[in-house]
C-alpha cells in the first residue's frame, strides 16, 4: 500500500510539473506583443502579420526578452523590426548579414541598405550587432556555445541554390556550433509537398520538410516540435515562376494576380530544433 501511494504521489508531482511547464510556455508575452505593435514597423511589413504570425512563431521558438538571438539573412529586416526592440534592453540581437567586403556587388548593396535602416533609427537598432553570413563562403557571426536561438525565415532555398546539400549542411553546422546546449534552431521555410520533386537548386523556392529535418539532424540537432502556424492549404506549390508568384512579390505582375491573391502567402513549415 505504501508503494501504491508513492506511485500516486510521484504521478501527481509529474503531472503538476507538466501543467506548470505547459502554462509557462503558453503565458502571454506583453513585451513581444508591444514590439509587434510598435510604431517602428514598416506599415507594409505589419500588413503581412496575418500571413506570417510573428507572435505565435516567435513564442513557439521560445524566445525571451533576455535571449541572445542570431537572425540569419535578415533581408529587408521584416523580423529585425520586431526582434531589435524586443531584445534591446535585456537580450542581444546578432544579425547574420552580408559581408561589406564581398566580391558580389549585390551583397555589398544589401548590407549597405541594411546598415542605413539600422542607422536611421538608433533608438531601436543601436544595440544590434552585425556579423557576417555569406555562405558558402564566410560565416562569422557568433562564438561557439554563446547563443540561445538561431532563427531563419524563408531562406533555406537560397542556400540550396548557392551550394546544394553541402552548403545547407554547413550552414546548419555553424548554427549548431554557435548555440548553447539546449539552444534552439528555429526554421520557417516554404514547404514543397512530399509528393513533388525537389530539384537540386530548389528553383521554385520550395523545399521538402523531410529534407530540412534530415540535414538538421545530420549535424546533431534534435527535432523538438513542428507547428502548422504558418501553413496554407490553399498553396499547392504549382505556380509559374515558383513561390515568388504569390504575395507579396507577385513576380508575374498582373498575370493571374487575383488567383494568387486568393491563395495568399506560401504554405510554410515551422520547425523547432534543439541542440542536445
Amino acid at each position: 500500500m505504501r508503494q501504491f501511494f508513492q506511485v500516486i504521489t510521484l504521478a501527481c508531482t509529474l503531472t503538476g510539473a507538466w501543467s506548470a511547464a505547459a502554462q509557462a510556455a503558453e503565458a502571454p508575452d506583453p513585451a513581444l506583443k508591444a514590439a509587434i505593435a510598435g510604431s517602428q514597423r514598416t506599415p507594409d511589413y505589419a500588413a503581412r502579420d496575418g500571413a506570417r504570425h510573428p507572435y505565435e512563431t516567435l513564442a513557439f521558438f521560445g524566445i525571451k526578452p533576455n535571449s541572445t538571438v542570431v537572425e540569419l539573412s535578415p533581408g529587408g529586416g521584416w523580423y529585425t523590426e520586431i526582434l531589435a526592440p524586443y531584445l534591446r534592453d535585456q537580450g542581444m540581437l546578432i544579425e547574420g548579414a552580408n559581408d561589406p567586403n564581398a566580391a558580389s556587388e549585390y551583397s555589398r548593396r544589401g548590407i549597405d541598405r541594411f546598415k542605413q535602416k539600422l542607422n536611421a533609427s538608433p533608438a531601436v537598432y543601436d544595440k544590434v550587432q552585425l556579423g557576417i553570413f555569406e555562405p558558402p563562403g564566410k560565416q562569422d557571426y557568433a562564438a561557439k556555445g554563446t547563443v540561445d536561438l538561431v532563427l531563419t525565415f524563408r531562406n533555406i532555398h537560397n542556400w540550396v541554390d548557392a551550394g546544394g546539400d553541402a552548403n545547407v549542411k554547413n550552414v546548419f553546422q555553424v548554427a549548431y556550433d554557435s548555440l548553447k546546449k539546449g539552444g534552439v534552431f528555429g526554421v520557417v521555410e516554404h514547404r514543397l509537398p512530399a509528393g513533388k520533386t525537389q530539384d537540386a537548386k530548389a528553383s521554385t523556392g520550395y523545399v521538402h520538410e523531410a529534407y530540412v529535418i534530415k540535414l538538421a539532424e545530420s549535424v546533431g540537432f534534435k527535432l523538438a516540435a513542428k507547428s502548422e502556424i504558418n501553413a496554407n492549404p490553399k498553396d499547392n506549390a504549382e505556380h509559374e515562376n515558383g513561390v515568388w508568384a504569390l504575395p507579396p512579390t507577385y513576380t508575374n505582375k498582373d498575370k493571374d494576380k487575383a488567383a494568387y491573391q486568393a491563395i495568399g502567402e506560401s504554405d510554410r513549415m515551422t520547425l523547432k530544433f534543439v541542440k542536445p
